[in-house]
């Protein structure tokens, strides 16, 4: 089963403001014009006659028919992205082409089979011969590191996407950008794919900039890279499915676990820095959770309609209780450290206190207060979750990504990413992702099937 987030007009920029569609630019920067026919039309290479994609194909941004027939009235233009795909001519000559690959952030579901499609791609489709893993992130464009840069073969990868983790490596953290578009030079660098999430869009995008003041035509394309499912613009990123479909195993043992003793207790922390997504879908996807704490929401601790408060009331009248905490949520109960530098770590991230850990703490010593016997069982599955191999789901997903990321590279587009959007995959200019985020809408059918499901209301005291 896929799970996903369907963005709609209710998808949230920042703290809840509404996107408008009729203010996007879907350009995608094209360094020439294509002239050379595709290699993949050739039809002795295969039994079958290529499908290629119009640059005129377009997948509507906004799909709701009276907003759609509102902007036809009023003469707009429908905002729409291209649709990604093979095109008969391409602009990069694969016989003299090289290509770089590099995987950045935190482990994630699929890494290697992103990595395997767009190899594969290079090599059979299109006869590219020259093929370069950077390991380790973007340290391994910076000589003082002195991580070895992979050549690439169909043979090197053909068994990858059994294994978890990257078989690239990864890294977090700013490098030089300079020394990295320094070191593409010398390597005569033709396509670099940049597999990565927020902040990798972001160097990807800082590393087009210092491209064009040089004046090199080096196509830079986007795979986003996010177990969170939190890239705006982008309705599906890859290890979501994987991340969700293990979730549920660890929501199945809390919840054994909470039925084998009086007033027992789960507690399962997922992945969601930011955004929910996860801990609400696993919870609908097995529906033995009680309480989903998520960052877009925010709660009380104490007082009388504060989430102890209500835990005592689920414990005292079943029994036991599953509680299900993304890893951001509850932020809000902390206190703000005034040392700026240690509230960010190498990447720029905001350092999140342990949730988990502060609630499974807060727990143990209200109902101790209180004189009432618990069992709490704490489960974080988090880092598990994220070396896994993708499940079958992901493995499909990450084919096309993969396979429509080469296609847009050897047209010589650039400063793009592959994204899904209303069941296609896209080109998504990168202006268009980086530095936002996409949230679980407080108000939308996912978070109020979720309260529907654990009846938990709002956990917040409401004061006259």
């Amino acid at each position: 089963m896929i799970y996903w987030a369907k963005v709609n007009l209710s998808l949230m920029e920042g703290k809840g403001k509404i996107m408008n569609y009729n203010n996007i630019d879907t350009k995608i920067p094209i360094l020439g014009k294509s002239k050379i026919a595709s290699p993949i039309q050739q039809t002795d290479r295969g039994s079958y006659n290529r499908n290629f994609i119009s640059d005129n194909d377009r997948v509507l941004i906004d799909v709701n028919l009276s907003n759609v027939t509102k902007m036809i009235k009023d003469g707009k233009k429908l905002p729409a992205f291209e649709l990604a795909g093979p095109r008969k001519k391409i602009y990069f000559d694969p016989s003299k082409l090289r290509c770089a690959l590099v995987a950045c952030g935190g482990l994630c579901p699929g890494l290697n089979g992103i990595i395997r499609s767009i190899i594969l791609e290079l090599y059979y489709a299109y006869g590219v011969q020259n093929i370069y893993g950077i390991q380790y992130g973007l340290q391994g464009f910076i000589p003082k590191y002195g991580h070895d840069i992979l050549a690439f073969t169909p043979d090197t990868v053909e068994k990858i996407i059994r294994k978890g983790g990257s078989f690239l490596g990864s890294s977090r953290g700013p490098q030089d950008i300079n020394e990295i578009v320094d070191c593409m030079e010398r390597m005569n660098i033709g396509v670099l794919f940049m597999i990565g999430g927020d902040g990798t869009l972001l160097a990807a995008s800082k590393i087009n900039d210092v491209l064009k003041k040089r004046g090199l035509k080096i196509s830079i394309i986007g795979i986003p890279k996010t177990i969170d499912n939190d890239i705006y613009m982008v309705s599906r990123s890859f290890g979501f499915d994987t991340a969700v479909d293990v979730a549920t195993q660890a929501i199945r043992a809390a919840h054994n676990e909470a039925q084998g003793y009086p007033n027992g207790i789960g507690l399962i922390k997922l992945m969601g820095r930011h955004s929910g997504f996860i801990a609400a879908t696993a919870a609908l996807a097995q529906q033995d959770v009680n309480f989903v704490l998520i960052p877009e929401v925010d709660i009380d601790l104490k007082g009388p309609g504060g989430f102890l408060a209500t835990l005592e009331k689920r414990i005292k009248s079943r029994s036991h209780a599953v509680i299900v905490v993304a890893e951001g949520a509850g932020q809000n109960l902390f206190k703000t450290s005034k040392n700026k530098k240690k509230m960010y770590d190498e990447s720029g991230n905001i350092r999140l206190h342990d949730i988990g850990l502060f609630l499974k703490d807060a727990i143990t010593t209200y109902f101790k207060e209180k004189n009432i016997s618990i069992t709490l069982k704490y489960i974080d599955p988090s880092y598990i979750i994220r070396s896994l191999p993708a499940n079958s789901n992901d493995h499909v997903f990450c084919s096309f990504l993969g396979r429509d990321a080469v296609h847009a590279a050897m047209t010589g587009r650039t400063n793009m990413l592959i994204g899904h959007w209303n069941d296609h995959f896209v080109h998504i200019p990168i202006s268009l992702s980086a530095g936002k985020r996409k949230q679980v809408d407080p108000h939308g059918k996912l978070w109020l099937s979720v309260l529907e499901a654990t009846g938990q209301g709002s956990i917040i005291n409401r004061f006259n």
